[in-house]
């Protein structure tokens, strides 16, 4: 089996040789069919060319000249990799290496699934290290987006996600969003594809500031939620 592990960067200069060199040792020594996908999201802080000069086995840039968004990069470098299973994480790391081999163990352990999605939910340690307001408030935001997509998931936000590369190339094909609300796309399709999805518990190791705001982002969210689920709803498959 094949693993293709895909990182989006929008100038993430300070982080990115070291993200990509710790990927690639982990990668190195825990599977023999492998490759790293970064691709850079219209940064200017020449973040790609560091990953470049580092010519580290089986990394790959892929990207474009303008800035488009996280969901833009995701989809690119989803549909540019080869591997049997495709996920995507942050460029941080922030849910550490060891994920990447409980994907592909999870994946071997429920043939039939299309899609592992990383929760934060389903241990109790998911969120050590938030605080507390901020635990309820993800919690709570994480809720309301799911009861609005009509989705039985317990963290559709989480930034760890994985796909098969039959449903990677069924479902990124057909979406549009650009942002943040790019998961909730891919989901609602997989939904429609009949696609078998399987939670898999994560926790964040490395914790950087949240750039979501509770209040606004939920309502744009749910703006956003209405109209993809109204043209997934129409389209035909």
């Amino acid at each position: 089996m094949k693993i293709s592990v895909c990182i989006p960067m929008y100038n993430e200069n300070a982080v990115i040789a070291d993200t990509a060199k710790t990927l690639s040792a982990y990668m190195s020594s825990h599977f023999e069919d492998y490759e790293i996908l970064f691709c850079d999201d219209g940064s200017t802080d020449g973040c790609a060319d560091t990953v470049r000069a580092l010519e580290l086995p089986c990394v790959r840039v892929v990207g474009y000249e303008e800035n488009h968004g996280k969901g833009y990069a995701v989809r690119t470098a989803m549909l540019a990799a080869e591997g049997d299973v495709r996920m995507f994480t942050d460029a941080d790391l922030a849910y550490g290496t060891d994920v990447i081999s409980r994907v592909a163990e999870t994946f071997a352990a429920n043939p039939k699934a299309s899609l592992v999605i990383g929760s934060r939910n389903l241990q109790s340690d998911g969120y050590e290290g938030y605080t507390f307001l901020r635990r309820v408030a993800s919690r709570l935001y994480i809720r309301v987006l799911c009861l609005a997509g009509g989705f039985r998931l317990s963290d559709s936000q989480c930034g760890c996600k994985a796909f098969s590369g039959e449903a990677a190339q069924s479902i990124f094909p057909r979406c549009e969003v650009n942002g943040f609300a790019f998961d909730f796309e891919a989901i609602l399709w997989a939904v429609k594809l009949n696609m078998e999805i399987v939670e898999m518990p994560v926790k964040v190791l490395h914790h950087g500031s949240s750039k979501v705001r509770v209040v606004r982002d939920t309502f744009r969210m749910l703006r956003d939620l209405r109209r993809m689920k109204k043209r997934v709803r129409r389209e035909k498959i």
